[in-house]
This record gives C-alpha cells, sequence and structure tokens, in this order.
C-alpha cells in the first residue's frame, strides 16, 4: 500500500510531501509529477515517483494499486478542463480499487466561476463509487501575501470584496489537514469544510499590512467592472481577471467565511493567523 500525491511538487503537494515524510516511511510515499526532473529532490529521499500527466490517462495506469489511499490535488491549469483531467485519476483509481481518494476542493457555500470545475469533479466523485474524502479547501493567505508586490507600491490593497470577510489559512494549514487524512482513520465518504478560525476584511488586512510595513497602507474597494480593468492593465488575461473578481464578489456576499471549525480539529491546533504569514513575506 502506498499514500500517492498528485501535483506532488506543486505549491500545496510540497508541503504535502513534507508532512507525510513526518509520519510515514518515505518508500510509502508516491509523488506524482510531471518529469522525472521534477521528482528528482524527493527521490532522492527515498519517495517513490511516478510520472504522469493528467493529459495522457495511459500513463495512470500503473500508478494506481488497490489499498492505496490517494489525495488529488486539484489542477491549477487555466483553460484546461479540469474535470476531464481529474476523471482521468478518478477513473485509474477506480479500476485499481484504491482504499480512498481524497479531492482538494472548494467551500461547499462558493458560488462564483471558480467553483464550478470543483463542483463538476466531486459529482463525478460520488457517482464513481469510490470511497472517498472533500477536503473543501477555503482560500489562502498566500493568494494575498504573496501578491505584496503591487499593495507596497501603490500604498493601497485593491479589492471588489467591499465588507465582506475571509477564512482565510496558510498553505501548510491545508496541506497538514491532508496529512491527517492520508494517515488516519475513519474519514471514508466525509466532507470537510475548511478554513481559517479567525475571518479577516480588506480593511483590517490593510491595516495589517501597513502596522507591518511601517507605511500607510489605503483600503480601496472598487466595483468589479474596475477591478477587472485594473487586473488586466497589470497584464492578466481577460478571462483570470474576471475569474479574480468573481471571487472577490463572493467575498462579499460572505462565501468565504467557513465557521466548521474542520480545519484547526483535524490538524489539532489553531490555524495559522494571516499575521504571521504576512510577518513571513515581508522578511522573504
Amino acid at each position: 500500500m502506498s499514500i500517492v500525491v498528485t501535483g506532488a511538487t506543486g505549491n500545496l503537494g510540497k508541503f504535502v510531501i513534507e508532512g507525510l515524510l513526518e509520519k510515514v516511511p518515505a518508500d510509502q510515499i508516491t509523488a506524482v509529477v510531471r518529469s522525472e526532473e521534477k521528482g528528482a529532490g524527493l527521490a532522492a529521499r527515498g519517495v517513490r515517483i511516478a510520472v504522469a500527466d493528467y493529459d495522457a490517462p495511459e500513463t495512470f495506469v500503473d500508478v494506481l494499486s488497490a489499498g492505496d489511499k490517494v489525495l488529488l490535488i486539484s489542477g491549477s491549469e487555466v483553460g484546461k478542463d479540469r474535470v476531464a483531467q481529474h476523471k482521468v485519476v478518478l477513473d485509474a483509481a477506480k479500476a485499481a480499487g484504491v482504499a480512498l481518494l481524497a479531492y482538494t476542493s472548494a467551500p461547499g457555500s462558493l458560488t462564483a466561476a471558480l467553483a464550478d470545475d470543483h463542483r463538476g469533479t466531486e459529482q463525478a466523485l460520488l457517482a464513481s463509487g469510490l470511497p472517498y474524502t472533500l477536503l473543501r479547501n477555503g482560500w489562502y493567505h498566500e493568494n494575498y501575501t504573496e501578491q505584496l508586490a503591487p499593495v507596497l507600491e501603490y500604498n493601497a490593497v485593491t479589492h471588489a470584496a467591499g465588507e465582506g470577510r475571509v477564512s482565510s489559512a496558510a498553505r501548510a494549514d491545508y496541506a497538514a489537514a491532508a496529512v491527517a487524512v492520508l494517515t488516519g482513520e475513519g474519514h471514508e465518504n466525509k466532507t470537510y469544510e475548511l478554513g481559517g478560525d479567525e475571518a479577516w476584511s480588506f480593511a483590517e488586512y490593510a491595516a495589517q499590512v501597513g502596522k507591518q510595513a511601517g507605511k500607510e497602507i489605503a483600503n480601496n474597494p472598487v466595483d468589479t467592472k474596475t477591478l477587472v480593468g485594473i487586473l488586466v492593465g497589470a497584464g492578466l488575461p481577460e478571462p483570470f481577471a474576471q475569474v479574480l473578481a468573481g471571487v472577490d464578489a463572493s467575498v462579499e456576499k460572505g462565501e468565504l467565511v467557513v465557521t466548521s471549525g474542520d480545519l484547526s480539529r483535524l490538524i489539532g491546533r489553531p490555524t495559522t493567523p494571516i499575521a504571521d504569514s504576512l510577518a513571513a513575506a515581508l522578511k522573504g
């Protein structure tokens, strides 16, 4: 039996693999990567490497085995048919007879276009009959803390979220939840709504950035159309800008507030405050 992680060298996958290495022997972990080169560092640490691609179903045929626990980390390629990509893994998992397939989804309350592929994948997973765990990951601190350059340049946090609040958490928190599911028992056919313990508003976020950066940072709410124009002007493709603005509209409606407490319960500790992630980003 192996614990199999797709997207193992991605932003979330890297944290998951590190967490697994603290809990189980390296040879019980299979990292699914796009190329041998990407997996070289993990192979050197004793992790099993499987080279496979969502767009090439035949590459997954020999990756999964009966009894495996699988973490399907959602694809991140904009413009791809992500549901079809994910079904490649679901089909291989069903054919192999895996013990569990955990999927990193989006909050059940999220209606933004960003959630459509997640809902489609969830439906396919439930229809497959596989033992499943839905890890409905909320928003990530890093969605904001890795985009500080324009905030610090223009001394403003520009958004279309109004006074809405966000229950974000650090990537490492969501990864720890996945590790808990993959290495624990009793998670079959469960859905976890995951988010940070403390929800924050953009006004509070702007104040926190200003406090830590030692300068005045304005809270600059705009409408979604204006935000799309700003993002396109900054070089983002318009479809992606529309997706991001759509998320802000969902924030304004309260769709990214998660009150379940599932994340801190799964990881056995409080979630990381956004102030801590901001401090780390500003030091970096």
